[in-house]
Order: structure tokens, then sequence, then C-alpha cells
């Protein structure tokens, strides 16, 4: 197997573990989530790190599910920074496994991850209406925390901030978004 072979592979994996289909409505997102793949997670709070760190882990998560060697996955794929992409399903796949999941209401990965999406202000880029430069502007924003007091802008929107969002790590800005969404429910 070839590194662009992996990589695709790699690529075809994430895209499967957020698409949503009763959401897309057959409409395909890849030019918007090869965006994101594209784009390096970058951070300003030290601990957001640990979000590049939860992205970076999430290579080896797949190497194991299809039972790659670990040595395969760091010469093909760790040689690259963590990517927003990475760094967004890593975020979703710790949302849902170590704080929201419900055996009742089923595996919500996809829902948080399209919450994001729609809260960056991107989840009507399909395919068919994929502006890379409305992306990227997005995208940079985010990455420079050039967002809402609130997080309008950011991953997650609060009514209620503690302080401003844009001075808080990602890891807590969704927990803030938790604790208003149970609310709601």
């Amino acid at each position: 197997m070839s590194k662009d072979e992996l990589n695709n592979e790699y690529f075809e994996w994430m895209y499967e573990l957020v698409y949503d289909k009763s959401r897309s409505r057959g409409l395909s997102y890849r030019k918007l989530l090869f965006a994101l793949h594209t784009m390096e997670f970058t951070y300003s709070i030290g601990l957001d790190g640990n979000r590049c760190e939860d992205g970076i882990d999430l290579r080896y998560k797949f190497g194991y599910e299809h039972s790659y060697n670990e040595d395969i996955i760091t010469r093909y794929l760790a040689d690259t920074p963590c990517s927003i992409l990475e760094m967004m399903i890593a975020l979703t796949i710790r949302c849902e496994g170590n704080i929201m999941q419900d055996s009742e209401i089923g595996d919500r990965t996809s829902y948080w991850f399209w919450t994001m999406i729609d809260n960056l202000g991107v989840g009507m880029m399909s395919d068919l209406k994929f502006d890379k430069d409305y992306v990227t502007l997005v995208l940079n924003n985010f990455l420079n925390r050039d967002y809402g007091y609130h997080g309008e802008g950011g991953l997650f929107t609060v009514s209620k901030p503690r302080r401003d969002m844009r001075n808080v790590e990602i890891w807590y800005q969704m927990c803030w978004y938790l604790e208003e969404y149970l609310e709601e429910v």
C-alpha cells in the first residue's frame, strides 16, 4: 500500500465516522471535510494542545481498527501536523464517549460534529455550494479566535459564557455548550 492510498483510506474512514445521511439529504460534503483535513489545527491556548494530540491519536485508532501496524501509521500518516478535521472528529468522539454517551439515544458522534460545523458557519457548504475562499476565511477566523464573545463563529456558541469564549480552551467551551444543551433537553 502506498502513502497516498493509506491517506485516502484514512480520509474516507473519517468521513464515514461523521457523515450523517439524515442531515445530508443525499448531499456530499467531501470538499468541506477535505478542506478541514488539509488545514493544520494551530492553537494559541496551551491546553488546546490536548485537542491536537487527540487528533493525532485518531490516526492510530484508524490503524488499529483496520489492522495496520503502528509503524505503518507512523511512517505514512504521522509526518503531518494535526488537521482541523482530525481535531474536530477526535473531540466529538471524546464528547460522545466520555460525557454524553446514552445507550437509549445511541451514538451522536456525527451530531456533535455537525453542530460544530454549523456553529462555524459552514454547514451549508455541500459539494454543490462549496466556496473554498469562504471556508478558508472561516477556518482562519476560528484558528485566530476571531469570533464572538459568546463563541459565534467558533465551534461552540453559548448564551451565558462564564467569560469570553475566545480566551477559553476548546474543552471548556464544549463543556459549557453541553451544560446549556442539557438544560434545554
